[in-house]
């Protein structure tokens, strides 16, 4: 079970290995942050509008702890020395209020100044991050690119491999057809298979049409030579007919001596 176990979590692991583009990894990164960012921001809000609620309600009960002296101090004067005790001591209550609010108002406007700073160091994180980011997609973007065109060079990309493979699949199918091509001519040649269509003859009727067609090429430039030979001898015997008259003629010439 453990050594099923640990295939199984070998092979997910590729799976999600082979699954995962860096540059979409960041980008869910970058977005939790801006997530992250914007809770921080909605909480300095959110503090920011607890103690601004806080400084009305201190300004109310500042209000009446003035108005609850005036009217002490009027009683006073009219000689309810009682009304005066007791506005006096509805704004000592009232005093002890302002000094909680006071003491809240406090701790939230700490809250504030941290949160706010926190707002801002992770801003300048989150802008960092993003220029980061981009530069780390922009590089992998380039070195993907590069790296499947040195695949493609090479031929050893999936795309170019199946490609290869065709033209490899084409060269054999090509020359298993010009060697069966070749081995029916032999075969047809020697008489081992017999054309049905006439159209091919064997290597004994190709060698008799080849005689017969050279006896004839012979027996016309017999002929030719003969009628040549013929035509020279009569040319011959001509000839010599017309020399000899020629040789007799002068013969038959009378000589007269000069006296």
């Amino acid at each position: 079970m453990k050594r099923m176990g640990m295939i199984f979590r070998a092979k997910a692991n590729k799976a999600l290995d082979r699954a995962e583009d860096p540059r979409e990894t960041l980008d869910y990164s970058y977005q939790k942050q801006l997530e992250l960012l914007q809770k921080v921001r909605r909480g300095v809000a959110d503090v920011a509008t607890s103690r601004k609620r806080l400084e009305l309600q201190l300004n109310q009960l500042q209000s009446q702890s003035t108005k609850l002296e005036d009217q002490g101090r009027k009683a006073l004067a009219l000689g309810r020395e009682d009304l005066a005790r007791e506005a006096l001591s509805r704004r000592a209550a009232l005093q002890q209020q302002v000094t909680d609010l006071e003491t809240q108002h406090a701790t939230l406007q700490g809250e504030e100044e941290k949160l706010t700073l926190a707002a801002q160091r992770l801003q300048a994180k989150v802008d960092a991050f993003r220029t980061k980011k981009e530069t780390i997609k922009a590089t992998y973007t380039a070195a993907q690119a590069q790296t499947r065109i040195a695949e493609s060079f090479s031929g050893i990309s999936e795309e170019m491999g199946d490609v290869g493979l065709a033209i490899q699949r084409a060269e054999d199918k090509t020359a298993q057809l010009q060697a069966r091509a070749g081995a029916i001519d032999e075969l047809l040649a020697s008489g081992a298979l017999d054309d049905q269509s006439g159209m091919h003859k064997d290597e004994i009727q190709a060698e008799l049409d080849r005689i017969s067609g050279g006896s004839d090429v012979e027996l016309e430039l017999q002929r030719m030579k003969a009628e040549l030979a013929g035509g020279s001898s009569q040319q011959a015997i001509e000839g010599g007919t017309g020399q000899s008259q020629s040789q007799q003629q002068p013969q038959d010439t009378p000589r007269f001596d000069k006296q």
